[in-house]
């Protein structure tokens, strides 16, 4: 449907000229655009509909009592089978922290979302093989687990700053009618859309600029040249891009077929999928600098690590 959607405004709307690469970039930003706001107003106010059901302090209270890291566990491997980018993760991790549950948990979901999903599994079980497959995905479960788990020991609530006075007055208050919680639900849905589009619209151009000018020979032809730093220089120079996990495992077949260690070219992958600069920008305005930075550091220290694992293995 998005899809669909973007090569009618492209094509039929605006009469793009479709061998331009200008054309493919409009392309990619109304694609993206239109699935994320749509992703962020349809899962928030679905969730906050549910939510309308619960007591928020008896769900913190049923959360508090999960045994540790149970919660992370689950969140995360609920990440690696949903199909989302580093910015379609985004909505249902501010959904997540709407309906109160743990912040580590929220960010076990979001760490895992885009390292890892099925098609992903697949492609790299036929190019790689599936023993690789598997110790990827189990890989890309860990790093949501522990990195969870770092963020929640570290007490960082007070560092979202996405909720205003009105929503935290709904904690004490749900709406009784099916009409009211109807109605409660498209509002946060509404005011989050709001809040969010300029930043969604920013990110996503960021993001489309960098796929259809940025080419990718650059990183193929650089990533492998420095050896025992490979692996941390592919990761920096992974974030800046926006990519889905499923569309860069052929490229990164490549990258390896070409004499670049499996590692560092994971390292690559992971960074692409899993960080981002327009997921950055469009984060800032649900967190904290601090808290931003930490999650960023977090992950690309476990990509890292997890580059060096692979490289040492094979």
């Amino acid at each position: 449907m998005f899809q669909y959607l973007s090569n009618f405004i492209t094509f039929q709307i605006f009469h793009l000229n479709p061998y331009s690469r200008l054309t493919e970039v409009a392309n990619f930003f109304i694609y993206d655009t239109i699935k994320i706001l749509f992703l962020i107003f349809t899962v928030v106010t679905i969730i906050n509909f549910i939510r309308t059901f619960f007591e928020p302090k008896l769900m913190k209270e049923k959360i508090g009592k999960l045994p540790f890291g149970i919660g992370n566990i689950a969140a995360s491997s609920f990440g690696a089978i949903t199909p989302f980018c580093s910015c379609s993760s985004i909505p249902l991790f501010i959904g997540f922290i709407e309906s109160r549950i743990s912040l580590g948990i929220a960010f076990s979901f979001l760490i895992t979302s885009p390292l890892v999903n099925e098609v992903a599994f697949v492609i790299m079980g036929g190019l790689f093989g599936w023993k690789i497959a598997f110790a990827y995905a189990l890989s890309g479960i860990a790093l949501g687990v522990i990195g969870g788990m770092v963020i929640g020991a570290l007490k960082m609530e007070k560092e979202i700053i996405l909720e205003n006075r009105e929503e935290k007055q709904s904690e004490s208050y749900m709406p009784k009618t099916f009409h009211g919680k109807v109605k409660f639900a498209l509002q946060i849905g509404l005011n989050n859309l709001k809040k969010l589009l300029p930043y969604v619209v920013g990110g996503v151009a960021v993001g489309a600029l960098i796929h259809g000018y940025v080419p990718q020979d650059f990183f193929a032809n650089t990533v492998g040249r420095y050896q025992a730093l490979s692996v941390p220089i592919a990761t920096l120079i992974g974030i800046p891009i926006y990519a889905g996990c499923s569309t860069i495992v052929p490229l990164i077949f490549s990258i390896t077929a070409n004499g670049v260690p499996l590692g560092t070219s994971l390292a690559f992958m992971m960074a692409i999928s899993g960080l981002s600069l327009p997921e950055a920008i469009i984060l800032k305005r649900v967190m904290s600098l601090k808290l931003l930075v930490t999650f960023f550091g977090l992950v690309t220290a476990g990509i890292i690590i997890i580059g060096y694992l692979f490289n040492w293995l094979t």
